[in-house]
């Protein structure tokens, strides 16, 4: 018989399990504070994070944008990730984690006839639209890329580093205006959530 009885044990598979989650949790912020870090200065300025979107972050789900009427297809599809730690603390909370980092990257699209019908599939980058949760509003009173809860910034293929934007309230916030009481996210795309 063994010298440790079914109490003892499952007292320390409980501690086990506990430690994990501790261990989880801090590495899961850890990654989100990483990936801040490189991508808002001590100003709140913006730039694209230098990651591989595709292969290191969660794809959260794409759109595709209807080509021109009488035209077959997409003119473009969007590609949406974000951080892997920012989805599992989406689905415990329901909410995006302050540092959380969404990632929409723009790309044409190529419309062709296949054996299966007409497809659209994804051609190159035009650009990426980031937005950052920031629920403190750091930044709101002394950045105009800062609002809602979320810095906001567009860029060009071109150039990861220098945003086009200069007013996300005229530049952004407009299209957002239907997900307002979704805190500004269309999570109904984004399957990955549920």
């Amino acid at each position: 018989m063994s010298k440790f009885n079914k109490p003892v044990i499952v007292t320390t598979l409980i501690a086990i399990a506990a430690v994990s989650t501790v261990l989880i949790t801090t590495q899961s912020h850890s990654e989100n504070s990483s990936a801040l870090s490189k991508t808002i200065d001590s100003s709140g300025n913006i730039v694209l994070p230098d990651v591989d979107f595709r292969k290191d972050w969660t794809a959260l789900g794409s759109w595709a944008v209807a080509a021109d009427e009488g035209t077959a297809g997409s003119k473009g599809i969007h590609m949406v990730y974000t951080q892997p730690a920012t989805v599992d603390e989406y689905r415990k909370t329901g909410k995006f984690p302050d540092g959380a980092i969404l990632v929409k990257e723009l790309l044409g699209a190529e419309t062709a006839d296949m054996t299966t019908g007409t497809i659209s599939r994804a051609g190159d980058v035009e650009g990426w639209f980031v937005m950052v949760k920031d629920s403190t509003g750091k930044f709101e009173k002394t950045n105009k890329l800062w609002g809602e809860g979320w810095g906001w910034a567009y860029f060009d293929a071109d150039d990861r580093i220098k945003t086009t934007t200069t007013d996300y309230a005229d530049e952004c916030l407009t299209c957002h205006i239907p997900a307002k009481d979704n805190d500004w996210i269309y999570t109904e795309g984004y399957p990955v959530l549920k």
